[in-house]
C-alpha cells in the first residue's frame, strides 16, 4: 500500500466518494453534509491506496497559533479511517508521519503540536505506540501549562462542543463506531492505555471524543515512531511543492 498526499482542492469526485463510502463502512450517522463540512475545514488529505482501491485516509489542517507568549504551528486531524481489511498494515502510520514531516517544511514556525480527537481506543493507542510524551495519559497528570494550551486550542477549534472540565469534545453530529468495532478485543483488555481511554471518555460509544495534544518532533518519537519517521517518505507520493 502507498500513500498519496494532496491538497483538498485536488481531490477528484471519485476520491471524495470513496472516502465517504469508507467512513460509512465503519461509522453510524455519517452524512454527506457532515463529511463535506469536515473536509471543507481541512487543507490537506492523505489517501492510502492499494492499486486503485482506497484503503484509508486522513484529513489535515495546519495553521499558526500563539498562546502564552509562544508562537507555534498546529496540525489538526479530522476524519481518519483505515479499512478493517488493512488493519495489519503500518501504511497509515508510516504515511501520516511522513506527510507531517513533509508539510513541516511549509510551516517551520516554532514548535509543532498535534491536536487529536480520539473517538475510539484504537485511535488513542496511536499515541503511546509512536510518541513518548502526550496528554492526557495514563500515570501522569497533565502539567498546567500543557492543559492551558490544550484547552485554548480545543476551544479555538471546537467552541462550545469542547467541554474543558472533562477534556471531551461532544460534537453536534457525532459519528459513532459501528457496534462490531466497539467491541474490545481480548488482547486490549489489559492494556493500561486502553483502560485509561475508557475511563477518561466513558461516552465514547455515543460518539464523545477525547481531546489530546502532543508535540511532533523527532526527540518525542518512540523507537517505532522513529522507524516511521525514517520510512515515511518511501511509499508516499507528494505534490510538486513538497516533492
Amino acid at each position: 500500500m502507498k500513500g498519496r498526499l494532496l491538497r483538498r482542492d485536488d481531490l477528484s469526485p471519485g476520491d471524495r466518494e470513496a472516502m465517504l463510502r469508507l467512513l460509512e463502512a465503519s461509522f453510524e450517522g455519517v452524512t454527506r453534509r457532515v463529511f463535506e463540512r469536515d473536509l471543507g475545514q481541512k487543507d490537506w488529505v492523505l489517501l492510502i491506496e492499494e492499486g486503485t482501491c482506497l484503503r484509508g485516509f486522513s484529513t489535515l489542517l495546519l495553521y499558526p497559533a500563539q498562546h502564552g507568549g509562544e508562537a507555534f504551528t498546529v496540525i489538526y486531524s479530522g476524519d481518519t479511517i483505515m479499512d478493517r481489511r488493512a488493519w495489519g498494515s503500518s501504511a497509515l502510520a508510516r504515511c501520516w508521519i511522513g506527510s507531517v514531516r513533509a508539510l513541516r517544511r511549509l510551516h517551520p514556525e516554532g514548535r509543532l503540536y498535534w491536536l487529536l480527537l480520539a473517538g475510539g481506543f484504537r485511535t488513542y493507542r496511536f499515541l503511546p505506540v509512536f510518541w513518548r510524551d502526550f496528554q492526557p495519559r495514563e500515570g501522569a497528570a497533565t502539567p498546567p501549562p500543557v492543559k492551558d494550551r490544550l484547552d485554548f486550542l480545543a476551544t479555538q477549534r471546537l467552541g462550545s462542543d469542547y467541554l474543558p472540565d472533562r477534556g471531551i469534545a461532544r460534537l453536534d453530529a457525532p459519528q459513532v463506531l459501528r457496534s462490531e468495532l466497539r467491541e474490545l478485543p481480548a488482547g486490549h483488555r489489559d492494556d493500561p492505555h486502553v483502560a485509561f481511554f475508557l475511563a477518561r471518555n466513558p461516552g465514547w460509544e455515543r460518539g464523545d471524543e477525547l481531546v489530546c495534544l502532543t508535540e511532533i518532533s523527532e526527540d518525542n518519537l518512540t523507537a517505532a515512531g522513529r522507524r516511521m519517521w525514517r520510512e515515511g517518505a518511501r511509499t508516499l507520493e507528494l505534490p510538486g511543492a513538497l516533492a
